[in-house]
């Protein structure tokens, strides 16, 4: 194909992305912490999933609308927050609010990508949210928590699993620094996130918080006594701690800990349709996109990202209409078994066999 074609696979958006990215950009995105064991965890453990369909029942109009934090959704994918988005894509966080405008769903803006959170948030009519990470103490977050506000924001994100930066060997190696680290003279402040401290945050702001990074039942139980609204299941996408759990292994285990008492969304090497409806039926009421979001929009800025929602609004309503399912509520684990993977797992391994250059075929 033609980057004058249509994209028809998220594959092909994969691919295009590979060719527009210098090869520390590509490693940036599709990276992991260390020895990246986290990131194939992710991976391994979608895989290790496998369908329990019914038939007989009438899938003629299927329905993959979803709601969180009160808003409409399209489909149930929300855009995650990726920092130095503007090295990936000129509009930066412009392209992620305009694509998530146009197509209906909510994006995740995050503080260490650019353009700034003013800019960013004139771009879009519908609800956003803002990533936050600290960098100051409680008199800079008492200016900054009002600013966000005024801006239009929804929502509070706030990522508590990135209070040191990991080791990526992959850009260690290349000796690139992301954007959003070139110049961070707050980021100790990241560090000194606790639960106290949330406690005090929420006096500053009356958007709803989300906690991006929860990982244990253990925790996910404290976000709810704290009053959180969404707690957040994620691991980085394995770009933080290395050897931890794959995502989807502790989705369960956090379902059953928040027992109703806050929204959740999931993330964890989500790249087809049929990964969100895996964690769907583990109970996430949204997905998170990350490194998919992130290839779409080097591959072609909002209009790739769109194209890539659309993909996999494809793929939602195929895989919903083959369990026989015409709306998301009516997903559980019933639909889900144990089976071994079939490949190995790596950042790629949703999609067909790559080719040489590890992007699949163009």
């Amino acid at each position: 194909m033609t980057e004058e074609e249509p994209f028809t696979t998220n594959q092909e958006l994969v691919a295009a992305a590979r060719r527009h990215l210098s090869a520390a950009e590509w490693d940036y995105v599709a990276g992991g912490g260390e020895s990246e064991t986290t990131l194939r965890r992710n991976r391994m453990t979608l895989d290790s999933l496998a369908f329990r369909p019914r038939v007989m029942r009438d899938v003629s109009s299927v329905d993959t609308s979803a709601r969180l934090l009160g808003y409409d959704l399209r489909i149930p994918v929300v855009l995650a927050p990726i920092g130095s988005l503007q090295a990936l894509t000129p509009d930066g966080t412009v392209a992620s609010v305009t694509a998530a405008n146009s197509f209906g769903t909510l994006p995740f803006v995050s503080s260490v990508a650019q353009p700034d959170l003013i800019t960013a948030a004139s771009a879009c009519t519908g609800p956003k949210v803002y990533q936050l990470y600290l960098r100051g103490d409680l008199e800079w977050a008492s200016k900054t928590l009002p600013a966000i506000e005024t801006a239009g924001y929804a929502a509070l994100c706030l990522t508590v699993d990135t209070a040191v930066v990991s080791q990526r060997d992959r850009d260690l190696l290349s000796r690139w620094v992301p954007p959003s680290r070139r110049y961070d003279p707050g980021r100790m402040h990241q560090a000194k996130l606790s639960w106290e401290m949330l406690a005090r945050l929420r006096k500053l702001t009356g958007l709803p918080i989300i906690l991006k990074g929860i990982a244990s039942a253990a925790d996910a139980r404290i976000a709810v006594e704290e009053g959180v609204e969404v707690v957040y299941v994620s691991n980085h996408g394995g770009r933080q701690l290395d050897h931890a759990q794959g995502a989807i292994d502790i989705l369960p285990e956090v379902v059953e800990a928040v027992n109703g008492g806050a929204e959740i969304v999931f993330d964890g090497g989500v790249l087809r349709g049929s990964d969100v409806i895996k964690a769907l039926a583990l109970g996430a009421n949204a997905v998170g996109l990350g490194k998919l979001h992130a290839w779409a929009a080097a591959a072609a800025g909002a209009d790739g990202i769109v194209r890539c929602l659309e993909i996999l609004e494809t793929e939602i309503r195929t895989t919903m209409a083959l369990l026989g399912v015409t709306s998301l509520s009516q997903l559980d684990s019933s639909y889900l078994t144990r089976a071994w993977p079939t490949t190995l797992p790596h950042e790629l391994s949703a999609f067909l066999p790559p080719g040489n250059n590890g992007s699949g075929s163009s």
